[in-house]
């Protein structure tokens, strides 16, 4: 198990704009992926963009079965999801409060495309066709900004729904966030 540092919001790292992957199915990428899920599953994470651990590619992984982070989120099924390509399924938008493993500790309200068609990779190199919706669909949305070195807070429309988790979400465990 290899759990890498995440970055933190303010490390210019985190605002880059995310290369393609052209290899699938090499040591190097299966290694990568196996840490990020180390990684994020040691942090409670929904998701993690491979950037947040310093490596500019366009890859993120997401899914869980129940989190502690999102007590009352449903599932969302584990993917690894590589050079994505995102298109709303209509306007429709809905705010959220969200959380970032690169910025701990806060939690903003976001808004998102409540519907969602993606497309992407696999590890493997086989096509991923899906239509999300809900929170899955906010999950793919926040993963794949990282992708294009936009942090949640910078969606963020009223800070005054912008703070901190302890404040905000008390009942939450006040390490998830850490």
């Amino acid at each position: 198990m290899t759990v890498r540092e995440i970055l933190k919001m303010g490390d210019p790292r985190l605002l880059r704009q995310a290369d393609p992957i052209r290899d699938f199915d090499t040591p190097a990428l299966r290694n990568l992926i196996a840490d990020m899920f180390d990684t994020m599953h040691a942090a409670n994470g929904a998701g993690l963009a491979a950037p947040q651990i310093g490596v500019n590619l366009q890859l993120v992984i997401f899914g869980f079965k129940s989190n502690p982070r999102y007590p009352d989120a449903p599932q969302v099924p584990e993917t690894v999801l590589i050079n994505p390509v995102l298109t709303p399924l209509d306007d429709a938008m809905e705010e959220g409060f969200e959380g970032c493993l690169s910025v701990p500790g806060l939690r903003g309200s976001v808004p998102r495309y409540l519907r969602l068609h993606y497309e992407g990779f696999d590890q493997s190199g086989q096509r991923i066709v899906r239509d999300a919706e809900g929170f899955h669909a906010r999950v793919v949305q926040h993963e794949v900004d990282h992708l294009h070195g936009i942090l949640d807070p910078m969606r963020v429309r009223d800070f005054s729904k912008f703070g901190f988790t302890s404040v905000m979400f008390p009942e939450l465990d006040p390490h998830d966030d850490d």
